[in-house]
């Protein structure tokens, strides 16, 4: 079974209302540069007229949506293209309501924070 970025998941929880500048980062290295190499890819080959991966919003998009906000939680330096498309993300207005919604939440999960 394919573990898909579990470094990142385990080492990163995604939080929207922390700001945890370099914390989780060992052991992920890896994982952010590949997801950078496909952000990279993607928006090279088919991004062309558009702002996300594919040119237009899609699953794809979606599904890299929490990595997205956890580079932003973690503070990762990304490349200009990585940056501009986490930027992208960020702006869409479902993006801007889960948000704010994670930043309304009272619960704390300590193992998480």
């Amino acid at each position: 079974m394919h573990s898909g970025f579990q470094p990142l998941r385990q080492n990163m929880p995604m939080n929207c209302s922390a700001k945890l500048p370099g914390k989780g980062m060992v052991g992920v290295q890896k994982d952010i540069d590949r997801i950078t190499a496909i952000w990279r890819q993607s928006r090279q080959m088919f991004g062309s007229g558009g702002n996300m991966l594919f040119g237009d919003f899609t699953i794809l998009n979606a599904m890299f949506a929490p990595v997205a906000i956890r580079f932003i939680t973690y503070e990762v330096q990304l490349d200009a293209i990585a940056k501009d498309y986490v930027e992208a993300i960020l702006a869409l207005p479902a993006m801007q309501e889960w948000i704010q919604a994670g930043l309304a939440e009272v619960e704390i999960i300590s193992n998480f924070e």
